[in-house]
């Protein structure tokens, strides 16, 4: 009885630890600005998230977390990563719609986190 009891408090814990999980916070300093105001350095960002060319090791990080942000509504996003997501969105949105549309394509080619996002879109 007390091994399966430890064994309900291990899994109860292993899943608090899992539901306050983040990303890694390494990368939150990046200058968005600089990378979405300069065509060579965004670039290079979209080339790699396209599978086209090499990617930094924080464009890799990035890559790696789209599709779990993108299911999971960004939930193990930091506030200041929530934050960079809306910039990004709205620049992209905004002033680059042939990229925007590429990345659509790769990443939501059935167009369901648009469903499910897209009206939020005009609030960003």
């Amino acid at each position: 009885m007390k091994c399966v009891l430890s064994f309900c408090v291990i899994v109860v814990f292993l899943g608090l630890a899992q539901s306050k999980e983040k990303y890694t916070t390494k990368y939150d300093n990046v200058d968005l600005d600089e990378i979405l105001n300069n065509d060579r350095l965004l670039n290079g960002y979209v080339k790699c998230l396209m599978d086209d060319g090499p990617c930094t090791a924080d464009a890799k990080e990035l890559k790696a977390n789209i599709p779990d942000a993108l299911t999971n509504g960004c939930s193990k996003c930091t506030d200041v990563q929530r934050e960079g997501t809306k910039k990004v969105i709205r620049h992209m949105y905004d002033n680059k719609q042939d990229i925007w549309k590429q990345l659509q394509a790769k990443y939501d080619p059935e167009h369901v986190y648009l469903t499910k996002y897209g009206p939020n879109l005009e609030m960003l």
